[in-house]
């Protein structure tokens, strides 16, 4: 029955394959990435009626910055665009907006309109969206590592006191649960660095779909496909 199924509370997403949707339809690489902006506006607008109380983006990651200075300029462009078009969607669909990753690192642009937003939407409750944005999960772990060395150069803790639980407690956003389900587009078969601590027993989907086209009716088939996993966290 519909009431009895089982809805991850957190879904993280690796937003891939805009650049191959483009090349299928003759367009140029922005445009997929335009294409796919949209799915994310269909997809924030429609989260609280989904049941899923957090949903993580990765839209940008620190690798990111390889790419051509046009395409990335294109993107940032884009980010803002995009800020600007949807707060209101934000507001009137009683989403909050976060952000992890190095913030400080974005141009001036993008990173005052994100931090405008995250203020903005910061009472709300209808669910929460996360932007992986100039992000890397293994920057976000050396981060940590550093935070943690620093409280014990000041004295604020010893070394014997570091464990699971102080470690995630200096992660870019440590009051997010970790994901219950990471759903990857496009096919490909690898993590590329996303959420590599938080990811330690989520459920993994991975679906040949190219992002541009992931809809509700995609995200139903990999909750789906989460509702017949047996989660055991290293038990029997």
């Amino acid at each position: 029955m519909e009431n009895e199924r089982i809805i991850p509370r957190h879904v993280a997403i690796i937003m891939d394959g805009n650049g191959r949707w483009a090349k299928q339809h003759g367009l140029e690489r922005v445009e997929g990435h335009r294409a796919g902006a949209i799915a994310v506006k269909n997809l924030v607008e429609s989260l609280k009626h989904t049941g899923i109380q957090y949903l993580t983006l990765y839209a940008f990651s620190t690798e990111n910055w390889k790419r051509s200075k046009e395409e990335v300029d294109a993107l940032m462009e884009l980010l803002a665009e995009f800020i600007d078009a949807n707060l209101p969607l934000l507001m009137e669909n009683d989403v909050r907006l976060l952000v992890s990753g190095r913030i400080e690192g974005l141009p001036e642009k993008a990173r005052e309109k994100l931090k405008d937003a995250i203020r903005k939407s910061s009472a709300n409750t209808g669910g929460t969206v996360i932007f992986a944005l100039n992000y890397g999960g293994r920057a976000e772990i050396a981060d940590a590592a550093k935070k943690i060395a620093d409280q014990v150069l000041k004295g604020e803790i010893s070394p014997e006191q570091i464990d699971e639980k102080l470690f995630a407690q200096n992660l870019y956003l440590p009051d997010v649960p970790d994901p219950d389900l990471l759903i990857r587009t496009s096919g490909e078969l690898r993590l590329s660095n996303f959420l590599l601590w938080e990811l330690s027993y989520a459920e993994i989907y991975v679906t040949d779909t190219y992002w541009p086209d992931f809809d509700l009716a995609e995200l139903d088939k990999a909750i789906d496909a989460f509702q017949k996993r047996n989660r055991r966290f290293g038990g029997r």
